[in-house]
C-alpha cells in the first residue's frame, strides 16, 4: 500500500463551505474508482487544501492524476498541486480497533495485527 499526499492552494476568497461544496461535486468520481481504499480532504491553516490518499500502488494513484487532472487543478487554483508518495507501512485505527501492518511492494502481504 502507499499513501499519496496531495497540496494546492485554495483558490482565492474560498471558505470552508465552498471548500466542502467542491468536495462534494467529486464525491461519486471517487466512490466510482475500484482501486482507491481511502481519501482524506484535507485543509490547512496555511490556505493550503490536499487530500490524504490510501492506494494498492504507485501505478493507481499516478492513473488517477493523470496530466488532464493536474492541469485542472493548477487550472481552478492557479498553481500545480505538489504531490508527494509514501509507503504505507502500518495503520493505527483505534475506530475498529484495529493495527495493520503492510508489506513493501504493490498492495500485496497485507496482515492484520488487530487479534480478531
Amino acid at each position: 500500500m502507499i499513501v499519496e499526499f496531495v497540496r494546492f492552494p485554495k483558490p482565492e476568497g474560498w471558505t470552508r463551505e465552498d471548500v466542502l461544496a467542491d468536495a462534494r461535486t467529486v464525491v461519486e468520481k471517487w466512490r466510482a474508482d475500484p482501486a482507491l481504499v481511502r481519501k482524506h480532504f484535507l485543509m490547512g491553516e496555511d490556505g493550503m487544501l490536499g487530500a490524504f490518499y490510501i492506494w494498492p500502488s504507485r501505478k493507481d494513484a499516478e492513473r488517477a492524476h493523470d496530466a488532464a487532472w493536474r492541469t485542472a487543478v493548477a487550472e481552478k487554483t492557479g498553481a500545480a498541486p505538489a504531490i508527494d508518495y509514501f509507503d504505507l507501512t502500518m495503520v493505527i485505527d483505534n475506530a475498529a480497533g484495529t493495527v495493520t501492518e503492510f508489506e513493501r511492494g504493490e498492495g500485496t502481504g497485507e496482515r492484520d495485527l488487530s487479534g480478531s
